[in-house]
């Protein structure tokens, strides 16, 4: 018999602990030692617990050493997978090689240690080291890293501070060719679901420039082609829209736009400069930092992926619908895509 003497306090303490403890190992050890205190048989208690005596009396040992800081303290087993040693060396194997599977990483770890895992320790054990199944991003294999990164800090960041505080517009150009065809995403249904594809290559064009502050969207729609002609006529209403009615005096207009032919040609570069509106061009190969590119993929996400459209009619009528309202039907979600947060990239991350 293991025989402990209990103060008012630390009765009052046990049962506290046991009905307010957030930990339930923590609740349990409490629950017996009040039960304790109050006289209750070791096998009562036990039972009552849902634990063996020989478990119980270490409760009551350590309770004897350490009182309240004995149930207090957790202390869990924490066992180390068994490539602990090895972290360094798989580290590096997984920065030059990432693994395209669990079993693959299994076969090459062990060939690298000597150790067998099984997959599930082996996934275990690359989340332990902060390694996540993440699909793999394309980037332009022309673009200049170093040129984005100058690029963005130089030019581009400080247009969108003055953006935000008023003293400018700042807008993103491009253009973007929606085919009639089939733009086919995943779906959660209990078969796999098969779309009809339509035949043909009929055209939507819908040259697009997005305000970076208000997300407001303007744009030039045709069934032909983008041109000079079109990328003027854009210009002339970003510049309407630029200007205060009550004063007719234009605040100053930014324009970030790639290097498309149509773009920087000899028409729209006097037309910008009759306007007194600013062309910057992004450098090339650099999507990332187009902030209107985000716009179109969430145009097929929403509006084109998996769904049939019968005529070339009701494909158009979908695409500028969406366009026109989706600062109305989707507020929420374009107040997160449109952050002013844009992708760079690191020489480790395009070695693979």
């Amino acid at each position: 018999m293991i025989r402990i003497e209990f103060t008012e306090n630390e009765v009052e303490q046990l049962r506290d602990l046991s009905f307010n403890h957030p930990h339930q190992f923590t609740r349990c050890k409490a629950l017996a030692l009040l039960l304790k205190s109050h006289g209750v048989a070791h096998h009562t208690i036990a039972k009552t617990i849902n634990v063996c005596e020989n478990t119980l009396c270490s409760y009551f040992r350590a309770y004897l050493q350490s009182r309240i800081a004995s149930i207090t303290t957790i202390n869990f087993r924490k066992p180390e997978s068994s490539l602990k040693q090895f972290d360094a060396v798989i580290t590096e194997y997984l920065k030059e090689t990432p693994p395209t599977s669990i079993k693959q990483a299994c076969s090459d770890i062990e060939g690298l240690t000597g150790i067998v895992l099984k997959e599930t320790q082996m996934r275990k054990y690359l989340k332990s080291l902060g390694v996540r199944f993440r699909k793999v991003a394309g980037i332009p294999a022309k673009a200049d890293v170093d040129k984005q990164k100058e690029f963005l800090e130089t030019e581009l960041q400080p247009r969108l501070k003055e953006a935000e505080t008023g003293e400018r517009k700042v807008y993103f150009m491009d253009a973007a060719h929606f085919v009639m065809g089939a733009f086919l995403g995943y779906v959660w249904s209990f078969t796999r679901i098969f779309v009809k594809t339509p035949s043909g290559r009929q055209r939507f064009n819908v040259l697009g420039a997005l305000d970076a502050v208000t997300n407001e969207f303007l744009s030039i729609m045709n069934t032909t082609y983008i041109t000079s002609i079109q990328v003027c006529e854009l210009l002339h209403v970003i510049a309407q829209k630029a200007t205060d009615p009550r004063t007719n005096i234009m605040c100053a207009v930014t324009i970030v736009c790639d290097n498309a032919k149509y773009q920087r040609c000899k028409l729209v570069m006097e037309t910008a400069r009759s306007l007194n509106i600013e062309l910057l061009f992004l450098p090339s190969y650099s999507p990332n930092l187009n902030l209107i590119e985000r716009i179109w993929k969430f145009t097929r996400k929403r509006c084109l992926n998996s769904k049939y459209y019968p005529t070339f009619d009701l494909f158009k009528g979908a695409i500028s619908s969406f366009l026109t309202t989706m600062h109305l039907t989707y507020t929420a979600e374009l107040k997160t895509l449109l952050t002013l947060k844009f992708q760079t990239f690191d020489e480790e991350q395009t070695a693979v």
